[in-house]
Protein backbone atom coordinates (compact mmCIF):
# COMPACT_ATOMS: atom_id res chain seq x y z
CA UNK A 1 0.00 0.00 0.00
CA UNK A 2 1.35 3.42 -0.95
CA UNK A 3 1.36 6.51 1.20
CA UNK A 4 -2.19 7.69 1.84
CA UNK A 5 -3.51 11.16 1.08
CA UNK A 6 -6.13 12.68 3.37
CA UNK A 7 -8.83 11.88 0.79
CA UNK A 8 -7.77 8.22 0.73
CA UNK A 9 -7.59 8.07 4.54
CA UNK A 10 -11.12 9.45 4.83
CA UNK A 11 -12.40 6.96 2.26
CA UNK A 12 -10.70 4.05 4.03
CA UNK A 13 -12.13 4.86 7.48
CA UNK A 14 -15.55 5.55 5.96
CA UNK A 15 -16.19 9.27 6.13
CA UNK A 16 -16.65 12.10 3.66
CA UNK A 17 -14.19 14.88 3.07
CA UNK A 18 -14.02 18.59 2.38
CA UNK A 19 -17.51 19.64 3.50
CA UNK A 20 -18.33 21.95 6.45
CA UNK A 21 -17.46 20.17 9.69
CA UNK A 22 -15.84 17.14 8.04
CA UNK A 23 -13.21 16.83 10.85
CA UNK A 24 -16.12 15.86 13.17
CA UNK A 25 -17.02 12.98 10.86
CA UNK A 26 -13.38 11.98 10.56
CA UNK A 27 -13.10 11.82 14.35
CA UNK A 28 -16.31 9.78 14.62
CA UNK A 29 -15.18 7.35 11.91
CA UNK A 30 -11.78 6.93 13.53
CA UNK A 31 -13.35 6.27 16.93
CA UNK A 32 -15.80 3.77 15.39
CA UNK A 33 -12.93 1.92 13.69
CA UNK A 34 -11.16 1.56 17.05
CA UNK A 35 -14.33 0.26 18.73
CA UNK A 36 -15.53 -2.04 15.93
CA UNK A 37 -12.12 -3.66 15.47
CA UNK A 38 -11.51 -4.13 19.21
CA UNK A 39 -8.33 -2.08 19.03
CA UNK A 40 -6.85 -1.95 22.52
CA UNK A 41 -7.44 1.33 24.35
CA UNK A 42 -4.41 3.14 25.76
CA UNK A 43 -4.99 4.28 29.32
CA UNK A 44 -4.22 7.99 29.29
CA UNK A 45 -3.88 10.78 31.83
CA UNK A 46 -4.56 14.37 30.72
CA UNK A 47 -2.83 17.23 32.54
CA UNK A 48 -3.52 20.97 32.07
CA UNK A 49 -6.61 19.78 30.19
CA UNK A 50 -8.27 23.14 29.50
CA UNK A 51 -11.46 22.72 27.50
CA UNK A 52 -10.41 19.26 26.28
CA UNK A 53 -9.16 19.85 22.72
CA UNK A 54 -6.14 17.56 23.05
CA UNK A 55 -8.27 15.00 24.89
CA UNK A 56 -10.84 14.85 22.06
CA UNK A 57 -8.23 14.12 19.40
CA UNK A 58 -6.46 11.44 21.41
CA UNK A 59 -9.74 9.87 22.51
CA UNK A 60 -10.82 9.45 18.87
CA UNK A 61 -7.57 7.62 18.09
CA UNK A 62 -8.11 5.11 20.90
CA UNK A 63 -6.49 6.76 23.90
CA UNK A 64 -8.88 6.27 26.82
CA UNK A 65 -8.87 9.37 29.03
CA UNK A 66 -8.92 7.98 32.58
CA UNK A 67 -8.42 11.24 34.42
CA UNK A 68 -8.12 14.92 33.46
CA UNK A 69 -6.70 17.66 35.65
CA UNK A 70 -7.59 21.33 35.24
CA UNK A 71 -7.17 24.28 37.60
CA UNK A 72 -9.62 26.74 35.97
CA UNK A 73 -13.09 25.99 37.36
CA UNK A 74 -14.72 27.43 34.20
CA UNK A 75 -12.83 24.96 32.01
CA UNK A 76 -13.38 22.14 34.48
CA UNK A 77 -17.16 22.57 34.04
CA UNK A 78 -16.73 21.86 30.33
CA UNK A 79 -14.77 18.67 31.08
CA UNK A 80 -17.50 17.53 33.51
CA UNK A 81 -20.25 18.29 30.96
CA UNK A 82 -18.54 15.98 28.44
CA UNK A 83 -17.55 13.17 30.82
CA UNK A 84 -19.51 10.14 32.00
CA UNK A 85 -21.79 7.49 30.55
CA UNK A 86 -22.96 8.38 27.06
CA UNK A 87 -20.63 11.40 26.79
CA UNK A 88 -17.41 11.96 24.83
CA UNK A 89 -15.17 10.91 27.71
CA UNK A 90 -17.13 7.96 29.07
CA UNK A 91 -14.40 6.75 31.44
CA UNK A 92 -12.89 10.07 32.48
CA UNK A 93 -12.73 11.45 36.00
CA UNK A 94 -12.14 15.23 35.80
CA UNK A 95 -10.27 16.84 38.69
CA UNK A 96 -10.47 20.55 39.52
CA UNK A 97 -7.24 21.32 41.34
CA UNK A 98 -3.78 22.83 41.14
CA UNK A 99 -1.30 20.47 39.50
CA UNK A 100 1.00 21.04 42.47
CA UNK A 101 -1.62 19.41 44.70
CA UNK A 102 -2.26 16.47 42.38
CA UNK A 103 -0.95 13.12 43.67
CA UNK A 104 -1.89 10.82 40.72
CA UNK A 105 -2.56 8.05 43.23
CA UNK A 106 -4.18 4.86 41.97
CA UNK A 107 -3.11 5.39 38.35
CA UNK A 108 -0.22 2.93 38.17
CA UNK A 109 -1.53 1.41 34.90
CA UNK A 110 -1.43 4.70 32.95
CA UNK A 111 0.37 4.12 29.62
CA UNK A 112 0.47 7.65 28.19
CA UNK A 113 0.24 11.25 29.43
CA UNK A 114 -0.86 14.27 27.41
CA UNK A 115 -0.95 18.00 28.13
CA UNK A 116 0.79 21.32 27.78
CA UNK A 117 1.68 23.51 30.77
CA UNK A 118 0.63 27.19 30.55
CA UNK A 119 2.52 28.86 27.72
CA UNK A 120 1.99 32.61 28.25
CA UNK A 121 5.36 33.05 29.88
CA UNK A 122 7.08 31.78 26.68
CA UNK A 123 4.66 33.20 24.10
CA UNK A 124 5.11 35.92 21.47
CA UNK A 125 2.37 37.94 23.16
CA UNK A 126 4.30 37.63 26.41
CA UNK A 127 7.44 38.93 24.70
CA UNK A 128 5.62 41.99 23.44
CA UNK A 129 3.80 42.85 26.65
CA UNK A 130 6.48 42.30 29.24
CA UNK A 131 9.36 40.25 27.93
CA UNK A 132 9.87 36.51 28.20
CA UNK A 133 10.00 35.57 31.86
CA UNK A 134 10.29 31.88 31.06
CA UNK A 135 11.50 29.90 34.04
CA UNK A 136 11.54 33.07 36.14
CA UNK A 137 7.72 32.98 36.13
CA UNK A 138 5.98 30.44 38.40
CA UNK A 139 3.96 29.23 35.40
CA UNK A 140 7.19 28.51 33.56
CA UNK A 141 8.19 26.10 36.31
CA UNK A 142 5.02 23.99 36.13
CA UNK A 143 6.80 21.59 33.78
CA UNK A 144 8.48 20.26 36.93
CA UNK A 145 5.09 18.99 38.08
CA UNK A 146 4.73 17.28 34.72
CA UNK A 147 8.12 15.63 35.28
CA UNK A 148 7.16 14.63 38.85
CA UNK A 149 3.99 12.85 37.71
CA UNK A 150 5.71 11.12 34.78
CA UNK A 151 8.44 9.89 37.10
CA UNK A 152 5.83 8.50 39.50
CA UNK A 153 3.64 6.75 36.88
CA UNK A 154 6.43 5.70 34.48
CA UNK A 155 4.23 5.62 31.34
CA UNK A 156 5.40 4.38 27.95
CA UNK A 157 5.47 7.97 26.79
CA UNK A 158 3.95 11.42 26.86
CA UNK A 159 3.05 14.34 24.63
CA UNK A 160 3.97 17.87 25.66
CA UNK A 161 2.51 20.78 23.67
CA UNK A 162 3.58 24.40 23.92
CA UNK A 163 4.21 27.61 21.95
CA UNK A 164 7.04 27.47 19.42
CA UNK A 165 8.80 30.31 21.28
CA UNK A 166 9.67 27.92 24.08
CA UNK A 167 12.71 26.58 22.21
CA UNK A 168 14.34 30.00 21.88
CA UNK A 169 13.12 31.53 25.14
CA UNK A 170 15.87 32.98 27.36
CA UNK A 171 18.44 32.21 24.63
CA UNK A 172 17.60 28.50 24.76
CA UNK A 173 18.39 28.15 28.46
CA UNK A 174 14.79 27.32 29.44
CA UNK A 175 14.46 24.65 26.75
CA UNK A 176 17.75 23.01 27.74
CA UNK A 177 16.61 22.86 31.37
CA UNK A 178 13.32 21.24 30.35
CA UNK A 179 15.02 18.71 28.06
CA UNK A 180 17.49 17.75 30.74
CA UNK A 181 14.71 17.22 33.29
CA UNK A 182 12.92 14.71 31.05
CA UNK A 183 16.16 13.02 30.07
CA UNK A 184 17.13 12.50 33.71
CA UNK A 185 14.00 10.41 34.32
CA UNK A 186 14.73 8.19 31.32
CA UNK A 187 12.83 9.67 28.35
CA UNK A 188 14.10 10.34 24.84
CA UNK A 189 12.59 13.51 23.38
CA UNK A 190 11.46 14.05 19.80
CA UNK A 191 10.16 17.48 18.90
CA UNK A 192 9.08 19.66 15.99
CA UNK A 193 7.26 22.92 15.36
CA UNK A 194 4.18 22.07 13.31
CA UNK A 195 1.35 24.14 11.80
CA UNK A 196 -2.18 22.87 12.55
CA UNK A 197 -3.38 23.97 9.09
CA UNK A 198 -1.11 21.30 7.57
CA UNK A 199 -3.26 18.62 9.25
CA UNK A 200 -6.80 19.73 8.42
CA UNK A 201 -7.48 22.66 10.76
CA UNK A 202 -8.86 25.81 9.06
CA UNK A 203 -6.42 27.86 11.13
CA UNK A 204 -2.69 28.53 10.96
CA UNK A 205 -1.43 27.68 14.43
CA UNK A 206 2.26 26.92 14.94
CA UNK A 207 3.00 24.86 18.03
CA UNK A 208 5.90 22.94 19.51
CA UNK A 209 5.00 19.27 19.80
CA UNK A 210 7.23 17.15 22.02
CA UNK A 211 6.90 13.36 22.25
CA UNK A 212 8.82 11.67 25.06
CA UNK A 213 9.38 7.90 24.93
CA UNK A 214 10.87 5.63 27.58
CA UNK A 215 12.14 2.70 25.54
CA UNK A 216 12.20 3.94 21.96
CA UNK A 217 15.03 5.82 20.30
CA UNK A 218 13.14 6.79 17.14
CA UNK A 219 9.92 8.62 16.43
CA UNK A 220 8.86 10.49 13.30
CA UNK A 221 6.17 13.12 13.02
CA UNK A 222 3.43 12.80 10.39
CA UNK A 223 3.83 14.48 7.05
CA UNK A 224 1.33 17.29 6.41
CA UNK A 225 -1.92 16.15 4.84
CA UNK A 226 -2.71 19.61 3.42
CA UNK A 227 -0.71 22.34 1.74
CA UNK A 228 2.48 22.25 -0.36
CA UNK A 229 4.22 19.68 1.86
CA UNK A 230 1.42 17.10 1.57
CA UNK A 231 1.63 13.96 -0.56
CA UNK A 232 -0.78 15.24 -3.22
CA UNK A 233 -0.61 19.01 -2.53
CA UNK A 234 -4.13 19.04 -1.10
CA UNK A 235 -5.34 22.66 -0.71
CA UNK A 236 -5.80 23.90 2.84
CA UNK A 237 -9.21 23.43 4.45
CA UNK A 238 -10.41 27.03 4.40
CA UNK A 239 -12.42 29.12 6.83
CA UNK A 240 -15.27 29.77 4.40
CA UNK A 241 -16.04 26.08 3.98
CA UNK A 242 -15.52 25.34 7.68
CA UNK A 243 -18.14 27.75 9.03
CA UNK A 244 -20.84 27.53 6.37
CA UNK A 245 -24.26 26.06 7.00
CA UNK A 246 -25.08 27.51 10.43
CA UNK A 247 -28.42 29.06 11.31
CA UNK A 248 -27.34 32.10 13.28
CA UNK A 249 -29.47 34.25 15.55
CA UNK A 250 -30.19 37.86 14.63
CA UNK A 251 -27.69 38.94 17.29
CA UNK A 252 -24.98 36.66 15.85
CA UNK A 253 -25.59 37.95 12.33
CA UNK A 254 -25.38 41.59 13.36
CA UNK A 255 -22.68 43.35 11.35
CA UNK A 256 -20.30 46.09 12.47
CA UNK A 257 -18.29 46.93 15.56
CA UNK A 258 -18.87 49.80 17.93
CA UNK A 259 -16.34 52.02 19.67
CA UNK A 260 -13.48 54.19 18.51
CA UNK A 261 -12.17 51.87 15.79
CA UNK A 262 -15.24 49.78 15.00
CA UNK A 263 -16.12 51.70 11.82
CA UNK A 264 -12.72 50.79 10.31
CA UNK A 265 -13.46 47.06 10.04
CA UNK A 266 -15.77 47.51 7.05
CA UNK A 267 -13.02 48.90 4.80
CA UNK A 268 -10.39 46.23 5.52
CA UNK A 269 -10.06 43.62 2.75
CA UNK A 270 -10.41 39.99 3.96
CA UNK A 271 -7.08 38.63 5.16
CA UNK A 272 -5.72 41.98 6.35
CA UNK A 273 -5.70 43.86 9.65
CA UNK A 274 -5.26 47.39 11.02
CA UNK A 275 -2.06 47.77 8.94
CA UNK A 276 -4.30 48.45 5.93
CA UNK A 277 -4.70 51.93 7.42
CA UNK A 278 -0.97 52.72 7.65
CA UNK A 279 1.30 54.90 5.56
CA UNK A 280 3.50 51.91 4.70
CA UNK A 281 0.55 50.24 2.99
CA UNK A 282 -0.08 53.48 1.09
CA UNK A 283 -3.27 54.50 2.84
CA UNK A 284 -3.86 58.17 1.90
CA UNK A 285 -4.90 59.32 5.39
CA UNK A 286 -3.12 56.93 7.82
CA UNK A 287 -4.90 56.03 11.04
CA UNK A 288 -2.17 53.86 12.60
CA UNK A 289 1.61 53.67 12.73
CA UNK A 290 3.18 50.58 11.18
CA UNK A 291 3.51 47.76 13.74
CA UNK A 292 1.83 49.82 16.43
CA UNK A 293 -0.71 47.07 17.25
CA UNK A 294 -0.80 43.30 17.58
CA UNK A 295 -1.29 41.48 14.28
CA UNK A 296 -4.79 40.36 15.27
CA UNK A 297 -6.00 43.94 15.83
CA UNK A 298 -8.93 44.42 13.42
CA UNK A 299 -7.87 41.24 11.61
CA UNK A 300 -10.54 40.14 9.15
CA UNK A 301 -10.50 36.49 8.08
CA UNK A 302 -10.17 35.46 4.44
CA UNK A 303 -12.82 32.83 3.58
CA UNK A 304 -10.49 31.24 1.01
CA UNK A 305 -7.70 30.57 3.53
CA UNK A 306 -7.31 29.20 7.05
CA UNK A 307 -7.59 31.97 9.65
CA UNK A 308 -4.64 33.15 11.71
CA UNK A 309 -4.20 31.78 15.21
CA UNK A 310 -7.30 32.28 17.36
CA UNK A 311 -6.35 34.04 20.59
CA UNK A 312 -7.66 32.81 23.91
CA UNK A 313 -8.11 36.34 25.19
CA UNK A 314 -8.14 39.72 23.57
CA UNK A 315 -9.77 43.10 23.48
CA UNK A 316 -12.81 44.37 21.62
CA UNK A 317 -10.88 44.68 18.37
CA UNK A 318 -9.07 41.34 18.52
CA UNK A 319 -9.76 39.20 15.43
CA UNK A 320 -10.39 37.10 13.59
CA UNK A 321 -13.57 38.83 12.49
CA UNK A 322 -15.90 37.40 9.87
CA UNK A 323 -15.46 38.65 6.29
CA UNK A 324 -19.04 39.99 6.59
CA UNK A 325 -17.77 42.50 9.16
CA UNK A 326 -19.06 40.85 12.33
CA UNK A 327 -17.91 38.67 15.16
CA UNK A 328 -17.75 34.93 14.62
CA UNK A 329 -20.31 33.03 16.69
CA UNK A 330 -19.17 30.47 19.28
CA UNK A 331 -20.37 27.68 16.93
CA UNK A 332 -18.22 29.10 14.15
CA UNK A 333 -15.21 29.40 16.45
CA UNK A 334 -15.67 25.72 17.34
CA UNK A 335 -15.50 24.85 13.65
CA UNK A 336 -12.38 26.99 13.13
CA UNK A 337 -10.73 25.08 16.00
CA UNK A 338 -12.30 21.73 14.85
CA UNK A 339 -14.23 21.12 18.06
CA UNK A 340 -17.18 18.79 17.36
CA UNK A 341 -20.48 20.63 16.89
CA UNK A 342 -22.09 18.61 19.68
CA UNK A 343 -19.25 19.15 22.18
CA UNK A 344 -20.61 21.25 25.03
CA UNK A 345 -18.52 24.29 26.00
CA UNK A 346 -19.75 25.86 29.22
CA UNK A 347 -19.82 29.53 30.13
CA UNK A 348 -20.48 32.90 28.51
CA UNK A 349 -19.32 33.78 25.01
CA UNK A 350 -16.05 35.23 26.33
CA UNK A 351 -15.40 32.16 28.50
CA UNK A 352 -16.21 29.83 25.59
CA UNK A 353 -13.87 31.66 23.19
CA UNK A 354 -11.17 31.63 25.88
CA UNK A 355 -11.45 27.85 26.13
CA UNK A 356 -11.50 27.37 22.36
CA UNK A 357 -8.51 29.65 21.75
CA UNK A 358 -6.57 28.06 24.59
CA UNK A 359 -6.98 24.51 23.24
CA UNK A 360 -5.10 22.25 20.89
CA UNK A 361 -7.32 21.79 17.80
CA UNK A 362 -8.77 18.25 18.05
CA UNK A 363 -8.10 17.49 14.35
CA UNK A 364 -4.43 18.37 14.82
CA UNK A 365 -4.33 16.15 17.92
CA UNK A 366 -5.96 13.24 16.04
CA UNK A 367 -3.22 13.08 13.42
CA UNK A 368 -0.45 13.28 16.03
CA UNK A 369 -2.21 10.58 18.07
CA UNK A 370 -2.47 8.29 15.02
CA UNK A 371 1.28 8.65 14.39
CA UNK A 372 1.98 7.77 18.03
CA UNK A 373 -0.31 4.71 17.96
CA UNK A 374 1.29 3.43 14.78
CA UNK A 375 4.90 3.79 15.91
CA UNK A 376 4.75 3.38 19.69
CA UNK A 377 1.78 1.07 20.30
CA UNK A 378 1.92 -0.86 17.01
CA UNK A 379 -1.69 -0.20 16.07
CA UNK A 380 -2.57 -1.30 12.55
CA UNK A 381 -4.81 1.40 11.11
CA UNK A 382 -5.96 0.46 7.58
CA UNK A 383 -3.86 3.13 5.90
CA UNK A 384 -0.22 4.15 5.72
CA UNK A 385 0.67 7.57 7.04
CA UNK A 386 3.69 9.22 5.47
CA UNK A 387 6.25 10.36 8.05
CA UNK A 388 8.77 13.20 8.04
CA UNK A 389 12.48 12.55 8.08
CA UNK A 390 14.27 14.08 11.06
CA UNK A 391 16.10 16.73 9.02
CA UNK A 392 13.27 17.43 6.58
CA UNK A 393 12.18 21.06 6.55
CA UNK A 394 8.58 22.18 6.21
CA UNK A 395 7.57 25.23 4.21
CA UNK A 396 4.98 26.92 6.45
CA UNK A 397 7.25 29.86 7.27
CA UNK A 398 8.00 30.40 3.58
CA UNK A 399 4.27 30.15 2.83
CA UNK A 400 3.58 32.79 5.47
CA UNK A 401 6.00 35.20 3.79
CA UNK A 402 4.43 34.54 0.40
CA UNK A 403 0.93 35.16 1.76
CA UNK A 404 2.13 38.42 3.33
CA UNK A 405 3.16 39.64 -0.12
CA UNK A 406 -0.15 38.54 -1.62
CA UNK A 407 -2.08 40.48 1.01
CA UNK A 408 0.10 43.55 0.54
CA UNK A 409 -0.76 43.52 -3.14
CA UNK A 410 -4.40 43.07 -2.20
CA UNK A 411 -4.16 46.11 0.08
CA UNK A 412 -2.54 48.21 -2.66
CA UNK A 413 -5.34 47.32 -5.10
CA UNK A 414 -8.00 48.23 -2.54
CA UNK A 415 -6.31 51.55 -1.76
CA UNK A 416 -5.99 52.45 -5.45
CA UNK A 417 -9.72 51.84 -5.90
CA UNK A 418 -10.37 53.92 -2.81
CA UNK A 419 -8.32 56.83 -4.20
CA UNK A 420 -10.10 56.59 -7.55
CA UNK A 421 -13.50 56.53 -5.87
CA UNK A 422 -12.56 59.53 -3.72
Amino acid sequence: MGKSSIREICKIVGCGFGFPGWPDKFGEALSCFVDENNVSKIKTLSLFSGGGGLDIGFHDAGFEIIESVELESKFYKTLVANSGQGKKFASSNPKNLDIRDYSADGLEDIEFIIGGPPCQTFSAAGRRTGGVKGLDDSRGMLFKEYVRIIKKLNPVGFLFENVYGLVGAQHGIAWNVIRRAFSEIGYNLFYRVLDAADYGVPQHRERLIVVGLRNLCEFKFPRPLFGPDSVDKEPFYNAGCAVSGFELSDEEKKEGLTGMYGYLLDGIPPGLNYSFYTEKMGYPEPVFEWRSRFSDFLYKADPEQPVRTIKAQGGKYTGPFHWNNRNFSVSEFKRLQTFPDDYEICGSRNVAVHQIGNSVPPQFARIIAIAIRMQVFDCGFPFIMDLLDEDEELSFKKNKREMTEIYREKARDAIEKLKFKK
